[in-house]
């Protein structure tokens, strides 16, 4: 059974920095993307970054001056880097996982990505 941790949030001021960790069990972590997504209250999640089983990487647009997603497979983690964070940060952050996903041009569909973290809460304060 896949189990996907997250950790490394928390309260943070505006122009501060957090790095995300993900990692997961029950899979052979090289094979797979992974997804960072978020959601704010009374907000629709949205993708954030993704690096695909090749390791392509993406990260939108809107966040793509200031986070940046990688992974160290020895360690089993995925990260998520955030600098200069800003309170419209503030969101949950998940991370989950797909066997599917490779040649990353686009944030892959969350629907794409099987296995979820229960994700874990970043605050920015002004």
């Amino acid at each position: 059974q896949k189990q996907v941790l997250e950790s490394g949030g928390g309260l943070v001021q505006a122009g501060g920095s957090l790095r995300l960790s993900c990692t997961a069990s029950g899979l052979t972590f090289s094979n797979y993307a992974v997804g960072w997504f978020r959601q704010a209250p009374g907000k629709e999640r949205e993708g954030v970054a993704a690096i695909g089983g090749d390791d392509s990487t993406f990260v939108v647009a809107s966040v793509k001056d200031r986070f940046s997603v990688s992974r160290d497979i020895a360690k089993n983690i995925a990260y998520l880097e955030m600098n200069n964070l800003k309170p419209e940060d503030t969101a949950m952050y998940f991370c989950a996982f797909s066997g599917d996903i490779n040649n990353i041009l686009n944030m892959p569909s969350g629907s794409l990505f099987r296995s979820w973290g229960t994700g874990l809460q970043v605050t920015v304060s002004s």
